[in-house]
């Protein structure tokens, strides 16, 4: 009988996307002042706190 079951589960393949995703990300950098920190963080400074979660996802495109 579990033979009879697996042969008629549909054969399942495998698909590549390309995926566009926005996330909230909180970033931490030491500073004197906020303008300073604001400063240092759009010049790459700092470092990521916490990743944030996911406000929007995407799909560009779907491959075989």
């Amino acid at each position: 009988m579990a033979v009879a079951a697996l042969k008629l589960k549909p054969s399942l393949k495998t698909y590549h996307a390309t995926v566009h995703v926005t996330r909230t990300e909180q970033w931490c950098v030491e500073a004197e002042s906020a303008e300073q920190a604001r400063d240092l963080l759009a010049a790459g400074a700092g470092y990521r706190c916490e990743i944030g979660e996911c406000i929007n996802i995407e799909v560009d495109r779907v491959e075989d």
